[in-house]
């Protein structure tokens, strides 16, 4: 078993399938997830895990070199806003516009989240 780091084996053995450029949505109980990316349901009740604790974790072992997030979380959820705010080249478009743009991710890592706009779409980066 491991040590530490991510132990969930779905997510562990979908994080080392990534690529240069793959998309890696990470999102609330609330988003609707689009047929056709591999998605990790992490989701055991509402709240829990939590957005920040996935997101702490995911950038513990990707490399992101970009991010985009629905503009409406820097009102309807300061905390979360907060969170995506260190992300490196953060772009913010309508919620409608993320919805669409995830359907083109790679891997969907569903949290427990339970509060609007807690969801943040990363673009991996390479470690060199």
């Amino acid at each position: 078993m491991k040590r530490s780091g991510i132990l969930n084996r779905h997510l562990a053995g979908a994080l080392a399938e990534l690529g240069h450029g793959d998309g890696v949505l990470v999102c609330d109980v609330g988003m609707p997830l689009p047929v056709g990316p591999r998605v990790v349901d992490l989701a055991f009740r509402a709240g829990v895990p939590r957005f920040a604790e996935v997101l702490e974790g995911l950038l513990a072992e990707l490399v992101v070199e970009g991010a985009t997030a629905a503009q409406e979380v820097r009102e309807a959820n300061p905390e979360a806003a907060r969170l995506l705010a260190a992300l490196p080249g953060l772009g913010f478009v309508p919620h409608v516009e993320l919805k669409e743009l995830s359907a083109g991710a790679r891997l969907i890592v569903r949290t427990g989240e339970a509060r609007p706009y807690a969801n943040v779409l990363l673009r991996c980066g390479v470690f060199f």
